[in-house]
């Protein structure tokens, strides 16, 4: 429309310029000249007129290729990832962490106290608009499936707490215990001066407890009572003869040979810690054992990065006598960790009370043999842990103790193999404390067992 415009315009003007010549204007152009300037008109025209067509192809392809580009966004749009990812639910009896839905963002989940997460914790929300892993639930915890019973028993299970319907000839809170029709007959049962009260001794949360020499631990773990062992029985039965040449008396917690008239007796075992015939060093403790001695000096562990130990229970001498002793000595030695640094998460780990005890065995001890209890105590005010962990950490390599639970806050080491005397043995056992499945301290007792050369 514009170039028929400047057209027209152009024509007007020439008319024009005839008209006033016509009318005997000055200067005008002869008619060869004017014929000579509308050509020249005409082609500039027609110059104008393509380029003007040119111009408008160019814009229409421009405009056809932008309509094709345009009308592919709706379908690119409906391809398109989302940016966020639809809600999650907190699982029934659990709790939900996180409320941003993002691309990229997380979402973490943990159960009530009693249930257990099935499923991954944490989840993500991806790039495809779902979130990763599986469902999570909160499962209520068995407390059966670690199959604590027993011997045949069978497992009940209660809020939060189990219990044991154990088969015929076996009780004890996980069915641990043989029952017995009658007492064994190295056992003096029918006296009640050869029974004792196990002495049991409480360390931060850790409960040791123990025989004197000469009984043996009978009972259940919150029953226990200590028994008097007929010396002169056990030799009888194991070895076929007599412990003394003439007579054998049993006495609570050892024996003695008594001779006929007009005869004398000889010296039995010799207590050399009591009657200071040892060799003992300035800083060290003297161990009586059968037919012998040893010097001994626990040390605590040695200090390495954060982790320190103090001695905080120095090794009290103990008399050893002479007979069937199936319990640590205590009192013990014991090293306390000192405090950690918050951030050391190896200090944290490692064990806060390291406590040794020592135990002298006659050789060819009857197996099995319950030595050593560990148990938990809370102290007043302070919630004791709701779960323990048992287990030996050094020192078994033959496999002659096993580490077992007797109930739910006690730990048993139970010999199961004859040792035969004279050999030291050490093992070493832990207790690890948990609270709502959060580890919370690791207990370990050092025990090192003194084997007789002889039989009583």
């Amino acid at each position: 429309m514009a170039l028929s415009v400047l057209r027209s315009s152009l024509l007007l003007l020439c008319v024009t310029t005839i008209q006033t010549c016509h009318g005997g204007g000055q200067n005008c152009m002869d008619k060869h000249q004017l014929v000579g300037v509308l050509r020249q008109m005409e082609k500039f025209l027609k110059g104008q007129e393509m380029r003007f067509t040119e111009g408008l192809r160019i814009m229409k392809s421009k405009l056809a290729t932008l309509q094709n580009s345009v009308s592919k966004l709706p379908q690119a749009d409906q391809s398109a990832a989302p940016s966020v990812c639809p809600s999650l639910e907190a699982p029934v009896h659990g709790r939900k962490f996180g409320s941003n839905y993002l691309i990229g963002h997380e979402v973490h989940f943990t159960c009530s106290h009693g249930y257990h997460l099935v499923g991954p914790e944490t989840h993500v929300c991806q790039e495809n608009g779902s979130w990763s892993g599986v469902n999570t639930i909160c499962k209520d915890v068995s407390e059966c499936s670690s199959n604590p019973c027993q011997n045949g028993g069978t497992c009940v299970e209660g809020v939060n707490q189990y219990r044991c319907t154990c088969s015929q000839s076996w009780n004890g809170s996980n069915c641990q215990h043989q029952t017995q029709t009658a007492p064994p007959e190295w056992s003096v049962m029918n006296d009640p001066a050869f029974s004792r009260r196990p002495r049991c001794a409480k360390v931060d949360r850790a409960q040791h407890c123990s025989c004197d020499a000469g009984f043996h631990m009978s009972g259940t773990s919150d029953n226990s009572i200590c028994q008097d062992v007929n010396e002169c029985e056990v030799y009888r039965l194991d070895q076929g003869g007599k412990l003394c040449v003439y007579e054998c008396v049993n006495i609570p917690g050892s024996y003695h040979c008594s001779c006929p008239s007009h005869y004398k007796l000889l010296p039995d075992d010799v207590d050399e810690c009591l009657t200071q015939q040892h060799n003992c060093s300035r800083g060290t403790t003297c161990i009586n054992t059968g037919g012998g001695f040893q010097c001994v000096s626990p040390e605590c562990p040695r200090s390495h990065g954060n982790i320190s130990y103090v001695k905080t229970s120095p090794f009290k001498r103990q008399e050893v006598k002479l007979g069937l002793n199936i319990s640590p000595l205590l009192p013990h030695s014991q090293c306390e960790r000192n405090p950690c640094p918050m951030e050391s998460r190896s200090c944290h780990l490692a064990p806060k009370t390291v406590s040794f005890h020592y135990l002298s065995l006659p050789s060819n001890l009857q197996t099995p043999a319950t030595l050593f209890r560990m148990a938990t105590a809370a102290a007043p005010g302070r919630p004791g842990p709701d779960s323990l962990r048992f287990g030996i950490v050094g020192g078994n390599s033959r496999g002659m103790f096993v580490m077992q639970r007797s109930d739910r806050q006690t730990g048993e080491l139970i010999l199961v193999q004859r040792l035969r005397g004279p050999q030291d043995i050490s093992v070493d056992v832990d207790m690890s404390e948990y609270s709502d499945r959060t580890f919370q301290a690791k207990h370990v007792a050092k025990v090192h067992i003194l084997v007789s050369a002889y039989n009583f």
